[in-house]
């Protein structure tokens, strides 16, 4: 990969939304449409009881859906998403919009990451090369001085590849204390994983931290990607961002592919690697090659 100044370099050995998106923002919204329980009065139980039980008793599912090369249109690597499963074996999953606003509420979404971690860095080590896997940190984890160490000794323990664990970071967990997210990413990349800005162009300080964070990949927020056949805004803001991304050496991922034409485009405009349903939806079956 030619990098910039500001890409992860991968040191000699010492890779963590979703349909469309899975997580705040977008992913919460694009959860819906997976087929994931959401009604309005469906789940009434408090929160904080809930999610603390889920949490000592492992009630939690994660399904993996595929980032597709769009040069040879096949999975580049997958995303690890994750789902709240406490409604027995039979009841619904229940969507990452309805139980994450209120993990980070209560200061639970840090436990939840660290799960998600260690579920990846185990299916990591039970697999002799194989696909990346991305996962997506929420801000507390980012900014949690702590947590650089504990993905450390998590792949560790593990005996998992680094090189194939991608970290995804969004604009929140970025601006919510820049310095931080800046060592935590440069951390990652010492360790020989790769970092993702997630949602780019969502917020109005995504340029700011596209120039302080070290990162490997741009993932173009789906909000330009939704209706990019018929907006021509959209289009140029696309191009723009693959301009970018070329320019500081470091590749593209457009969020919330849904149809053909916009997959076509999307190949046309130079974007690396997409996701979404018309690629492929999330699946509890990690493959075993990519």
């Amino acid at each position: 990969m030619h990098s910039s100044t500001l890409a992860c370099e991968n040191p000699p050995r010492l890779i963590l939304r979703t349909p469309e998106s899975d997580t705040p923002d977008l992913r919460y919204r694009g959860a819906l449409a997976d087929g994931l329980s959401s009604p309005a009065g469906l789940h009434r139980r408090p929160w904080l009881a809930r999610l603390r039980r889920a949490l000592e008793k492992d009630l939690f599912a994660v399904h993996y859906q595929p980032i597709v090369s769009l040069a040879d249109g096949r999975p580049a690597h997958y995303e690890a998403l994750v789902r709240l499963a406490d409604e027995g074996p039979s009841g619904p999953l229940i969507a990452p919009g309805q139980f994450l606003p209120a993990a980070e509420r209560y200061g639970l979404v840090r436990d939840i990451d660290r799960l998600v971690l260690a579920r990846v860095a185990a299916l990591l080590s039970a697999r002799d090369g194989g696909p990346r896997v991305a996962i997506n940190l929420s801000a507390l984890s980012v900014t949690d001085p702590a947590m650089l160490s504990h993905v450390e000794r998590c792949l560790r323990r593990e005996g998992a590849d680094p090189s194939r664990l991608v970290i995804e970071i969004t604009e929140t967990a970025a601006i919510s204390d820049m310095d931080r997210a800046r060592a935590f990413c440069q951390g990652v990349c010492a360790l020989g994983c790769e970092v993702a800005l997630d949602d780019f162009g969502a917020g109005y300080g995504s340029f700011h931290y596209l120039t302080r964070l070290p990162f490997n990949y741009l993932k173009i927020d789906g909000s330009f990607v939704r209706e990019l056949t018929g907006s021509r805004n959209d289009q140029l803001v696309v191009q723009a961002l693959v301009g970018i991304a070329r320019g500081m050496g470091v590749r593209t991922i457009a969020e919330y592919v849904t149809d053909r034409p916009t997959l076509t485009l999307l190949r046309r405009y130079g974007v690396d690697y997409a996701q979404g349903f018309e690629l492929g939806r999330p699946h509890p079956r990690f493959p075993l090659s990519a």
